[in-house]
């Protein structure tokens, strides 16, 4: 018999793919190496496919199964409702957990497109009236590095930003022959390269920087735009039977940007990238030094210190594993570096403290929101030959009154 004495975080997750696996991994970790206010609770996994959730269930470590998320969220004992299903479900699922009372974490983007993000984010204001919290998944947020980054622009450690540098790159549909999954579905993905791996690095920048993204320039590509159709899968319309299939979204996405403080950027996503396996490489310039990061050497920070003597200048690079810096206390001894699925862990710690004490958590759907106008402003760009374009609900989206 238990004597924890914690207050129970009963949690029901719809979904149990890749992030499925990944989330569930987090809850299983993050109560053995964190000291957390509250007792999360593997309660109950939802799939459609009975066999396969069952099987999740065992594997992943859930106590029960559904396959029906509306039946997951009427349950008593699910006090919050994980979403890792792709985006074409957010809405849908999120807003129904909310109106039923139910605390939400849902996997990025937030939606497919603005629209909905909006309801969305409507909905979890109004769930907040009622201490229902929600939290969007940009969990690259929770590497110790990235999180560092974040702390050295606060405390004005490289000045006024200027401008920065954004990529996210991948290999995995470089192949023509790759075949069609999901992820290159409009209607079930909304976007391709663009929403799947752009939004991160959206979200990135104006985490570390503090600013908003407010204008944009882009442009989009299909490079392959059709491609075989597995055997035995039917998850596009129209393909079932047939040997190929249509791409409807974008393989890479190229845009400039303009920062709120003034600054400029550019970013690149792409799914084309040969070699690159998942390499988030961001780069920030400010008027007194800059910052540098790559996800595929995830552990290192690189910081330059314009203000030092000419002499003595250089990159500084922090391997961020001291107990000091963001999450890493709880792990290992300095040096004894940390991996991709440990953000995870970090996002759930945060997310539980922040329910503990009714504090909204962030990443917030308004910030979802925000992520979601910038890839719609770049989508709109990309149609109208890259024609600069506000981001909406920015500064620069305000008229300004004449003098």
């Amino acid at each position: 018999m238990s004597t924890d004495e914690r207050p129970r975080l009963g949690l029901g997750m719809v979904g149990y793919a890749f992030m499925g696996r990944a989330h569930s991994q987090a809850w299983r970790v993050a109560p053995r190496f964190f000291e957390l206010p509250l007792r999360p609770d593997m309660a109950v996994l939802c799939g459609r496919s009975p066999q396969g959730v069952a099987t999740a269930a065992r594997t992943l470590g859930w106590g029960a199964v559904e396959t029906d998320w509306r039946r997951l969220i009427a349950r008593d004992d699910v006090d919050l409702v994980d979403v890792v299903t792709p985006g074409d479900t957010h809405a849908e699922i999120a807003v129904a957990a909310l109106e039923a009372g139910k605390h939400v974490l849902c996997e990025k983007p937030l939606a497919n497109s603005v629209t909905e993000a909006e309801a969305m984010a409507a909905a979890a204001r109004r769930a907040a009236e009622h201490g229902v919290l929600a939290m969007v998944g940009f969990t690259y947020r929770r590497v110790p590095a990235i999180s560092l980054a974040a702390q050295l622009v606060a405390e004005g450690r490289i000045g006024r930003v200027r401008q920065v540098r954004a990529q996210y790159l991948q290999d995995w549909i470089a192949d023509p022959e790759a075949p069609l999954s999901w992820r290159l579905d409009k209607q079930r993905a909304g976007s391709g390269a663009l929403g799947d791996i752009g939004a991160h690095i959206v979200d990135l920048v104006q985490f570390i920087t503090g600013e908003s993204i407010t204008g944009v320039s882009g442009l989009l590509e299909t490079f392959v735009t059709e491609r075989p159709v597995a055997e035995g899968f039917s998850g596009l319309s129209g393909t079932a039977g047939s040997a190929r299939g249509p791409v409807t979204v974008d393989d890479a996405a190229v845009f400039l940007a303009r920062l709120s403080g003034g600054g400029i950027g550019t970013f690149e996503a792409t799914r084309f990238a040969w070699g690159r396996k998942n390499a988030i490489r961001l780069e920030v310039n400010g008027t007194d030094g800059s910052l540098a990061f790559d996800f595929e050497d995830l552990n290192v920070l690189h910081l330059f210190d314009a203000t030092e003597p000419a002499r003595e200048a250089g990159y500084r690079r922090i391997v961020v594993t001291e107990p000091e810096h963001p999450y890493v206390a709880a792990w290992w001894p300095a040096g004894h570096m940390l991996g991709y699925e440990h953000a995870f862990t970090h996002q759930a710690v945060d997310l539980v403290h922040a329910l503990a004490v009714g504090a909204q958590p962030a990443p917030s759907f308004d910030d979802g929101l925000a992520v979601q106008r910038v890839l719609d402003a770049v989508e709109r760009s990309a149609a109208d030959e890259s024609r600069w374009t506000t981001v909406a609900g920015t500064p620069a989206d305000t008229p300004q009154e004449e003098s």
